[in-house]
């Protein structure tokens, strides 16, 4: 009925592209922040301004990472080192906190004028899960998870929820490490053997597989099947219900 292998008990959700249709909020976020910095550092630097590709960039260096990781790890590709700073640090501050928390205030306020949507899809297989009685968590290194949810109508669908301020207080590794998806299942009392972990992110399935869960599926939503496989995905699905339609 659900498209998994026997003997998987848990079901282990990343948030943004999977469930909700944020994924595309926050790469134009991203977008937002990093080409304002970007047109700053290239006038500055006098070199050519290349801007974020919201496809490619944000699925290379961004997608699926703490928020941190990904502007770090983005700044990194164009060859761009900035303090690290402090958490706290004001928006307009040239450091990677900083540039971190201008996203997220960029986030949060096209949130709130554009909502938050669930994929159809996505809710019906949520739902088919519960019914068949097996354990859910979600797993975001966002640090909005739990507003996200709440937002989008889903917040009682799952038993545990691993987010990106859990992560910070538990010292957990963001994806591509497997942390959080270990931590989600100890948390549901299963074996990563016993538990499915579903992503849309390059960096969330090399969690998945490096993790030695019982099954990985890749959810493409912008055309990155074969990357996904590459990456250690089990199957590739464009939609959750796909699964509910596998014999």
């Amino acid at each position: 009925m659900l498209g998994l292998p026997e003997g998987i008990g848990a079901c282990l959700f990343d948030l943004d592209g999977v469930l909700t249709e944020t994924a595309t909020v926050h790469a134009a976020a991203w977008k937002d922040t990093f080409d304002g910095f970007l047109a700053v550092w290239a006038k500055r630097t006098g070199t050519p301004f290349a801007p974020f590709d919201p496809v490619r960039d944000y699925d290379l260096y961004v997608d699926g990472r703490a928020r941190a990781d990904g502007t770090r790890t983005f700044l990194q590709s164009r060859g761009i080192t900035l303090p690290e700073g402090e958490p706290d640090d004001p928006p307009e501050v040239e450091t990677i906190h900083a540039l971190s928390n201008r996203k997220n205030a960029i986030l949060l306020e096209r949130l709130r004028t554009g909502g938050v949507k669930v994929y159809p899809g996505s809710l019906r297989y949520l739902r088919a899960v519960r019914e068949a009685g097996l354990r859910r968590a979600v797993v975001s290194a966002s640090a909005n998870t739990h507003e996200v949810l709440k937002a989008a109508g889903i917040a009682d669908e799952f038993d545990v929820c691993i987010d990106g301020i859990v992560a910070e207080q538990e010292r957990l590794k963001g994806k591509p490490a497997p942390d959080t998806y270990l931590a989600a299942a100890r948390r549901l009392n299963v074996a990563p053997s016993e538990a499915a972990v579903f992503e849309d992110a390059l960096a969330g399935v090399e969690a998945g597989r490096a993790g030695n869960f019982g099954f990985v599926v890749g959810v493409d939503r912008v055309g990155q099947r074969e990357a996904l496989l590459e990456r250690g995905a089990d199957i590739v699905v464009g939609d959750l219900a796909e699964l509910l339609d596998r014999v």
